[in-house]
């Protein structure tokens, strides 16, 4: 190459920048062209180690290139981009300049061949993320907002610990792949999965994504969870431990969905149970298991965004966030209607999206490795996944019995943002091989193979049809559903709370006790150290002892003493 390859991670930066600068048509501009600029130094980067610096007695690397590292971060310079254009009409400037520093933040983890450089760029995604959620200006978002920082930076300390430790024992900080098997590995894991939102550290997602603004909530869906996906890929490949972390998320996503009423939360939760496909894949640590799960990050950050911009347009339009205050809202968002239906059924899999070409590449991995349990919760999550993200989503928001709400579609830089989504979404479902082909390893596998596609449809169709007949019971009221950020948020506060009364109350009782000793005190020494009112020394301590008794009593004291000694 004649120039060196420039971090992609600096043009978003610095677009970022740009951003709380500029004003008018240029701010515009500017929210659109940086993240062009990142995608093509994305392609710009080789294989390799590309850029390296020395720090200390450490080798730096910045910029390392690989198929998995550049397909994730097209994936992000592409979000960044769409998620841009989604927002930079209804979003304030500190909302995207946040968004776009979070995103590069997101890309500088992508190519960082050191564990040093991840963290840098790993706690730089937790700060601005912060700012995001924060930009929701509500007092709901600006709790959510501190809460989401307190978990992310209680897992910046466990990550930078385990850090630490792997450099201190093995004088290495190269991004490789280990097993956690002793303290050092466990905690870089540890701090991978909380940001991964496995449970039950898990319920930060949830808490804070719905708070947010309905465009920082699209940013928000892409960058943390499939960051940690793409960590634990190039740090964890083939941890059997992930195997069952992902099959836990799997389902917990499922049955909390299910519950839930508001419409952001629902696709929160839908977040970790598809990010739970991705971290079993991990587990299973295979060829085909390692690109299924590269594969479905892919697709679920457009799918996902794709949702979530459908929501937001609804929470725009309408200022309402939960199912049973919405309905019948197809006939006047007919587009938003269709681009949610779009990417809903890309979530369940459903054939000819990008959900069914990349999901059944992790199923077919297990089969392949004969994972049998793990195989058929995949399968049975998939069906659930319909249940609430395929059927619940829309059915509630688009076309239950009629709110009386008549609100207008998308504006057009919205409707212009879902339809590349959702056209994406049917490109990847129609010709998986223009994604198969940027996988880390050469794919073998035939997505529409007959028997797979009957399988997954009589699976999908009759959850379907499960859910018309449960009907009365899918039906949301206004509850609340606990998770175990309970634990803390009201059990640990009560906890203290009564612990700190009881403190109090003891030492009220302490001081009052202290006060009589005090007083106590204070009298007998007034009575055997007072003089008397006429002046004569009364007190037996305040008398005139002659020479011969005190010397009496110091032979007596020295004598005890020595007694006392030697005893």
């Amino acid at each position: 190459m004649i120039f060196e390859p420039i971090p992609p991670a600096l043009a978003l930066l610095l677009g970022g920048a740009l951003i709380g600068i500029l004003r008018g048509h240029a701010r515009s501009a500017m929210v659109l062209l940086a993240p062009l600029l990142t995608l093509w130094l994305v392609w710009l980067v080789p294989d390799g180690v590309a850029l390296d610096i020395q720090f200390l007695d450490y080798r730096i690397e910045p910029l390392e290139g690989s198929p998995v590292r550049r397909l994730f971060a097209t994936a992000f310079a592409l979000m960044a981009f769409v998620g841009g254009l989604f927002a930079y009409r209804q979003a304030k400037w500190h909302e995207l300049a946040a968004a776009h520093i979070y995103a590069a933040g997101a890309i500088g983890v992508c190519f960082a061949g050191d564990l040093i450089t991840l963290f840098i760029f790993w706690e730089l995604m937790a700060l601005f993320s912060t700012v995001v959620v924060w930009c929701g200006g509500s007092p709901g978002a600006r709790a959510a907002g501190i809460r989401y920082a307190i978990m992310h930076l209680l897992g910046g300390v466990i990550l930078k610990v385990g850090i630490e430790g792997v450099a201190v024992h093995t004088g290495s900080i190269d991004v490789q792949a280990m097993l956690a098997g002793n303290f050092d590995a466990a905690m870089i894991l540890t701090g991978i999965l909380i940001n991964a939102a496995a449970p039950p550290v898990s319920a930060w997602l949830s808490d804070s994504y719905p708070e947010s603004s309905p465009t920082g909530s699209v940013f928000l869906s892409a960058f943390t969870t499939k960051t940690a996906v793409l960590a634990l890929i190039l740090l964890f490949p083939g941890e059997p431990l992930l195997i069952g972390i992902g099959l836990f998320m799997v389902m917990y996503g499922i049955i909390y969905a299910l519950l839930e009423n508001n419409i952001r939360r629902i696709l929160a939760f839908s977040i970790v149970n598809q990010v739970g496909f991705m971290v079993c894949a991990v587990g299973i640590g295979t060829e085909m298991a390692i690109n299924g799960a590269a594969a479905h990050a892919f697709a679920h950050i457009i799918y996902k965004a794709l949702l979530f911009m459908s929501a937001g347009v609804v929470v725009h339009r309408t200022g309402l966030n939960r199912c049973s205050d919405v309905g019948g809202l197809f006939r006047t968002m007919p587009l938003t209607a269709i681009c949610g239906i779009v990417g809903a059924l890309a979530i369940s899999g459903f054939p000819l999206t990008s959900g069914f070409t990349t999901k059944t590449l992790i199923s077919q991995a297990a089969a392949n490795e004969a994972m049998v349990f793990v195989y058929f919760t995949l399968a049975a999550a998939s069906a659930g996944v319909f249940l609430h993200a395929g059927i619940k989503f829309p059915w509630f928001v688009f076309f239950q019995r009629d709110s009386g709400l008549r609100p207008k579609d998308a504006p057009w830089n919205m409707a212009a943002a879902m339809l590349m989504f959702a056209f994406l979404c049917v490109l990847l479902g129609v010709a998986p091989e223009l994604l198969y082909r940027f996988l880390p390893y050469p794919v073998d596998y035939d997505a529409y193979a007959p028997d797979k596609v009957l399988f997954y449809l009589q699976l999908l169709l009759f959850s379907g049809l499960a859910f018309f007949l449960l009907l009365p019971l899918m039906r949301r009221t206004r509850t609340i559903s606990l998770d175990a950020d309970w634990l803390w948020r009201v059990l640990l506060f009560e906890a203290a709370r009564r612990a700190y009364g009881v403190l109090g109350w003891m030492g009220a009782r302490a001081a009052k006790a202290l006060m009589r000793i005090s007083n106590r005190l204070r009298r007998l020494a007034a009575r055997h150290m007072s003089t008397s009112s006429d002046g004569q020394r009364s007190g037996v301590f305040a008398r005139t002892w002659p020479i011969g008794t005190t010397a009496i009593w110091i032979a007596i004291l020295l004598t005890s003493y020595v007694f006392v000694y030697y005893l």
